[in-house]
């Protein structure tokens, strides 16, 4: 029997129904007094982020036919009206097939620019026939938050929504406006999320809920460390394309469009882009360190300390969780060739896809990747849409000191340190605009539940209470 077939359980009754089912350990294998250790007066914010989530999970916010971005979008401005917004000071704005919203907490010193608060409400696609479950039907199965959206990000996005309410209702005045805005398509071409930030490029910081930023051990499930991110690696595609006169397949000749594609990719997988670090990846490496077994945390401070060490880089590439974090990596996602089973090719294309450590332009990796083809019949080209270069936000002492601030009321003596993002989001845009940005997302997990747009997304019930004590203080202390 399920104990938790209730989705929404009290702090009291779901402690009893976890001692009574024999789960001594909750949600990643915290405890139940970690678990609920919440104050009291808390504990309604909490509800609400869990209850929000549910309810946004259910509402299919993919893009194309059917896209429910934009019902998300009134069922988050609904609770902030309820919560006590002004109505005029939230606005949903239609965009294409889906939508996105800005809403404002005017605060007391209109000289103040604005605390910004990031999200996005749209997910990637899910196939209930993949899943174990219906990816669109939340659910809570031995403590954990199951759906899409559950870790990326609609959980995220309520969190941020019940700490702000919790806010006013403790009668919380900030002296700088807080605005917290969520983006309609970031999971695809990003459109909406330029907007924005071109709309708050006035902003004196942006907090960027998106992904699970703490780690839970992987037998204990207790906390092991919380990173924030200060900068991502810069995403682009790139198109190759080789092309050939054809001819009939009964006829074959010496040179093949799809062959000599195959084997510019093969020389472009074998490739290795220079290894490096930057301030904030060696922190990663240096301080995560200490959690992993004895050959990778060798590595890691190997690594650290030196970026050429190749003994550290051939432990570091073999594990994907720390090959995007070694410097940049492509890799092909399509390729398509051919016109008809019976003839020769004419053409044939390749999609390849690289993140880009921080400071070396789009150019150069093009023709890196270029030079390692060693084709001069094939044709590159930057096929990038919805992204741009950008630069690393800078360390600010005020908020470096905030986050553990948040951190260490949430999580007593957790450790805390920044780190590079190998993925991208809507900071980007806001970086472009020289307005710093950090992800600072309070929910913890374990690596090997980490399903971000994978199947059977999850995520674990017990990083609610805490987060919202973290984000309670993170919000307050960068807006008083």
């Amino acid at each position: 029997m399920n104990v938790f077939k209730r989705t929404r359980l009290s702090r009291k009754r779901m402690g009893k129904a976890l001692l009574k089912s024999g789960f001594l350990l909750l949600a990643g294998d915290l405890t139940v007094a970690q678990a609920l250790s919440a104050p009291a007066d808390h504990q309604a914010a909490a509800d609400q982020a869990l209850e929000l989530a549910e309810k946004s999970i259910a509402l299919r916010s993919v893009a194309g036919p059917g896209n429910q971005t934009p019902q998300v979008a009134a069922l988050f401005r609904d609770a902030l009206v309820k919560g006590g917004f002004a109505p005029s000071d939230i606005t949903i704005t239609p965009y294409k097939d889906t939508a996105y919203l800005i809403a404002r907490w005017p605060g007391q010193d209109p000289s103040l620019k604005p605390l910004v608060i990031s999200g996005h409400m749209d997910v990637v696609e899910a196939k209930a026939s993949d899943w174990t479950h219906d990816p669109f039907k939340p659910q809570i199965e031995n403590g954990y938050l199951l759906g899409r959206g559950s870790t990326d990000m609609k959980l995220d996005d309520t969190l941020a929504i019940a700490a702000l309410l919790e806010l006013k209702r403790e009668g919380y005045k900030p002296r700088r406006d807080i605005i917290i805005e969520f983006s309609g398509d970031e999971e695809t071409t990003m459109a909406t999320g330029a907007i924005i930030a071109d709309k708050l490029s006035n902003a004196e910081l942006v907090l960027n809920m998106d992904g699970a930023n703490g780690t839970l051990d992987e037998k204990t499930g207790k906390p092991d460390y919380f990173t924030w991110e200060g900068a991502e690696k810069n995403y682009a595609d790139f198109r190759l394309t080789v092309t050939n006169p054809g001819g009939h397949s009964s006829e074959p000749r010496p040179v093949n469009a799809i062959d000599e594609l195959a084997a510019d990719l093969l020389r472009i997988q074998q490739h290795r882009f220079k290894p490096e670090v930057n301030e904030l990846s060696r922190s990663y490496f240096l301080n995560a360190a200490r959690w992993q077994k004895p050959e990778m945390a060798a590595a890691m401070k190997a690594f650290a300390k030196n970026p050429a060490d190749e003994k550290a880089i051939r432990t570091l590439s073999s594990d994907p969780s720390y090959i995007g974090r070694i410097g940049t990596t492509c890799v092909v996602t399509m390729i398509e060739g051919g016109h008809a089973l019976n003839a020769l090719p004419q053409k044939v294309t390749a999609d390849i896809n690289c993140r880009i450590f921080p400071g070396h332009p789009r150019a150069a990796i093009m023709e890196e990747l270029r030079q390692a083809a060693q084709d001069p019949s094939m044709k590159i080209e930057d096929a990038t849409e919805g992204s741009v270069q950008t630069a690393a936000s800078p360390m600010r002492p005020d908020v470096i000191k905030a986050i553990e601030h948040g951190m260490q009321v949430a999580y007593p003596g957790v450790a805390v340190f920044p780190a590079l993002s190998s993925g991208a989001s809507d900071s980007m845009w806001f970086r472009f605009h020289d307005v710093p940005s950090y992800g600072i997302s309070p929910i913890f997990i374990k690596n090997s539940d980490s399903f971000m747009h994978g199947l059977n997304e999850r995520t674990p019930v017990a990083s609610i209470a805490p987060a919202i004590e973290d984000l309670l203080v993170l919000f307050s202390d960068l807006s008083h």
